[in-house]
């Protein structure tokens, strides 16, 4: 069995609408690392997700990221207590991404992000918006171009 993967709570729209664009190169090959290699590959729905409110697994090569926080906290604080209450997380909770994806295809509807992601600097792409969809239609996994332009 494998290590159970730390994420904040709204890095699950993250990563269901991660399209290989990120913060950095490193940022981008790590969250790539466990957003394609773990979750979206064959096994991926059985991954367990360990919920933390401080900085996670993707948020470790992030040059925001300083210690366990961020140097947007306030805001990081506030997407986090938005999509925690939308998906019914908390701190301290384990969830199979199987189990997420339900959540988010139960409880979450595009026109929602608005909202939930508000002060998001990624919103305005509609990449999550699109992927909230997808699952919403049964396609939740999207191929990535590796030499797609970041």
């Amino acid at each position: 069995m494998t290590t159970p993967i730390r994420y904040r709570p709204h890095h699950f729209l993250c990563s269901l609408g991660f399209e290989n664009k990120g913060y950095s190169d490193a940022f981008i090959a790590n969250m790539a690392d466990i957003v394609v290699g773990r979750l979206r590959a064959p096994a991926g729905d059985a991954e367990i997700l360990q919920v933390t409110v401080q900085a996670d697994d993707i948020c470790g090569p992030c040059p925001k990221r300083r210690g366990t926080g961020c140097t947007s906290q306030a805001r990081i604080d506030a997407l986090d207590a938005a999509h925690a209450a939308a998906l019914g997380l908390k701190d301290g909770d384990q969830i199979t991404w199987g189990d997420a994806l339900e959540r988010v295809k139960s409880r979450v509807a595009p026109e929602d992000l608005s909202q939930i992601c508000e002060g998001c600097g990624w919103l305005e792409y509609g990449m999550c918006a699109a992927a909230v969809a997808r699952l919403r239609d049964a396609e939740p996994n999207i191929p990535l171009d590796p030499d797609a332009p970041q």
